[in-house]
């Protein structure tokens, strides 16, 4: 018997539209151009309506997916949108950099025979409607209590922290280091990924709401935690300054001129805007031959913006074989069509310079997969004799990043971990009392979903705490 109509229609994801590879790779504007009113219509209706949705589960958040869904395939675009922000205040960005694959359409019931559901473009698609037809609303907020919270951090977890607790009355201040909110959103992903815009809406509904941003703030620096609580009358406060310190390999050359972190690189060029140099006042080195070392977003992040700062080539070195690459499939595939090539099961051991002491070459080892380490990943291990040498002008490490220790390790009371992360329980609360964390700063990095989710666990704890303490009842044990 033929396949039935509705089997085929389901077989397959719509697909989205894209800049051509020839011609993204020298601009950067967005590559996926989004789906039209019909196309997100139409991936929407291959929605199963499971009675139990394992991809909510699959979501840190919780998002309720396929109401959301019916909803875009009944054309009810803006409502679906509303229906989103109900647990997820940056549906936009969501929509663009979460890793989906790996969370709420791992989970989707339609994958198990057939392509999953393209939630992430759905989302993406309805926040984007409501916000270029101005339909974006502002729910109802609770009366002042009198209470205040600080926040420190506008990155994804402080965000989500402010519009949540901006809803229940309190007044709440966002203290940010940098002179621009959105912390990794702004200053980690390129603007070919997820356009600075974007956020800046997000920001802007928040400031509309009563949040107060307060930029060029270094807390532990220009104010402490102790000051805030003590001196500047905040009743609780939540740290969500993410992991930005930057990693390095510990090898020969590493000093050298022409080897950046990529925090820096790409600090440099999305948040200090160093693509429009001289237009804005900030150099950065353009190689011609680059190599990226790591295998991540961030590492293809950086390689892919290379290419667009004119680099002749471009390759990304891997101690592991592809099948261990961390990075999303989706960033895999663009880096490829757009050039980028993969050196993989290669490390590096030394950088060698030139008489300007500029880097020009990176000695490397052949790899092979041992047994697997604590991550479950097979360890990689050197080829006795393999050593060779890669020319390049430019080097980009993007082997991790760890706690800034700026703020973390110069509070009284404030207990990290071994690796200098702090210390909550499962509800955001640190061992210092009135002080909650989220998001990179306590997991390591992670997603920006991930991070919202802790950030809504924790303004939901602080609300219980102090709404206990204006009803002056005892303590949760």
């Amino acid at each position: 018997m033929g396949e039935s109509a509705t089997n085929t229609q389901r077989r397959q994801r719509v697909p989205m539209r894209e800049q051509d590879p020839a011609v993204r790779v020298r601009n950067f504007q967005e590559v996926p151009l989004g789906y039209t009113e019909e196309e997100a219509r139409a991936e929407a209706a291959r929605c199963l309506q499971c009675k139990r949705p394992s991809c909510v589960q699959g979501c840190p958040v919780n998002v309720e997916i396929p109401a959301f869904l019916r909803l875009v395939a009944e054309g009810r675009f803006a409502e679906a949108a509303r229906r989103i922000k109900q647990r997820n205040a940056l549906p936009a960005v969501c929509g663009r950099v979460c890793p989906q694959e790996s969370q709420c359409e791992k989970h989707c019931v339609l994958g198990k025979r057939f392509e999953p559901v393209a939630i992430g473009r759905c989302e993406r698609f309805v926040a984007d409607f409501e916000r270029e037809n101005g339909l974006v609303q502002f729910p109802e907020k609770a009366p002042p209590n009198g209470k205040k919270v600080a926040v420190i951090g506008a990155g994804p977890a402080g965000l989500t922290v402010a519009g949540d607790l901006i809803l229940l009355g309190y007044e709440v201040t966002i203290f940010e280091a940098f002179h621009r909110p959105g912390g990794v959103l702004i200053y980690g992903i390129p603007e070919f990924r997820l356009p600075k815009g974007i956020v800046e809406k997000e920001v802007e509904y928040l400031a509309a709401l009563g949040v107060r941003i307060e930029l060029n703030q270094i807390i532990g620096k220009t104010l402490t935690i102790d000051e805030l609580l003590d001196e500047e009358g905040f009743d609780a406060v939540f740290i969500g300054v993410g992991a930005g310190l930057p990693m390095f390999l510990g090898i020969e050359g590493e000093d050298l001129g022409g080897v950046y972190s990529a925090n820096e690189y790409l600090t440099r060029i999305n948040l200090m805007k160093a693509y429009r140099f001289p237009e804005f006042d900030t150099p950065v080195v353009r190689g011609r031959r680059v190599c990226v070392i790591g295998g991540g977003n961030v590492a293809v992040d950086a390689a892919r913006t290379a290419l667009r700062l004119g680099a002749d080539e471009v390759r990304i070195v891997y101690r592991r074989s592809r099948a261990e690459l961390p990075a999303r499939a989706e960033e895999i595939h663009h880096a490829e069509e757009e050039g980028v090539r993969f050196q993989l099961l290669t490390n590096p051991v030394r950088f060698l310079g030139d008489d300007r002491a500029m880097v020009r070459g990176m000695e490397c080892l052949r790899m092979e997969l041992g047994e697997p380490d604590a991550s479950g990943r097979r360890s990689p291990v050197p080829v006795a004799g393999s050593e060779f040498l890669i020319e390049t002008d430019l080097v980009i490490v993007a082997v991790g990043s760890g706690s800034n220790p700026v703020l973390a390790q110069n509070v009284p009371g404030l207990t990290l971990n071994r690796r200098g992360y702090i210390q909550t329980d499962e509800y955001g609360r640190t061992t210092k009392p009135r002080v909650w964390a989220g998001g990179d700063i306590v997991t390591g990095a992670a997603t920006v979903i991930q991070a919202m989710g802790a950030g809504r666990i924790a303004a939901q704890d602080i609300h219980i705490e102090l709404t206990r303490e204006m009803a002056d009842s005892p303590p949760r044990v």
